[in-house]
């Protein structure tokens, strides 16, 4: 790490340089709504060079910015769908949900804006958005296991629905659903397969 700048106060290393950075965007995020490099570095006392060191593009800053932010989202989830044990159901809700908050919540609004080619639309299967999709599977109240999701069909089916999800915020056009008529698009078409792999239990695949 770099041992200049900071305003005088170098960080200890890299993982509190990082902090820092989302830190101060976060900030700019609350107070007006959007965020720039040049904020951040000059909040920060540190060129923008350093904070493209860490952050290589502006999305990606607002993607590292955003996640870190998802806990009071997967609260919210968790506590909203407690209700749902069935996969099928669980996964149909988890989707809606989430497009559902999209318009709601800043951070994640940020990186799946519906129409926006964001860093999480074209990278939903990167790791990070792996594991933003496996959190909101791990916090619904259903045996994953039991229902023969385990190893790399959990991980497929997280990429599953982050597949959905993608189609749904980069092309939010007609026809228009929502709620109701979401759900039931779901429920038709997305379903029936956690439905089936559920029913016939599959083997893991090597």
């Amino acid at each position: 790490m770099r041992r200049h700048g900071w305003a005088g106060n170098i960080p200890v290393d890299d993982d509190e340089a990082v902090s820092r950075i989302v830190a101060a965007a976060r900030a700019s995020i609350d107070a007006r709504g959007t965020v720039s490099v040049s904020e951040v570095a000059t909040e920060l006392g540190i060129t923008r060079q350093t904070v493209y060191r860490y952050f290589p593009t502006l999305d990606a800053l607002l993607t590292g910015t955003a996640l870190s932010a998802v806990g009071g989202f997967l609260d919210r989830l968790a506590q909203d769908l407690a209700s749902i044990t069935d996969p099928a159901e669980a996964v149909v809700e988890g989707i809606a949900y989430t497009l559902e908050q999209l318009p709601h919540d800043r951070y994640l609004g940020l990186v799946m804006q519906p129409g926006k080619a964001s860093a999480f639309a074209a990278g939903v299967t990167s790791d990070v958005a792996i594991s933003f999709g496996r959190s909101i599977l791990e916090r619904l109240n259903v045996d994953w296991a039991g229902a023969g999701f385990s190893g790399q069909s959990l991980d497929e089916l997280v990429e599953f629905m982050l597949r959905t999800l993608q189609s749904f915020i980069l092309d939010p056009g007609g026809p228009d659903r929502h709620r109701g008529e979401l759900r039931a698009f779901l429920h038709r078409w997305v379903a029936p397969a956690v439905e089936l792999h559920h029913r016939s239990g599959f083997p893991e695949q090597a």
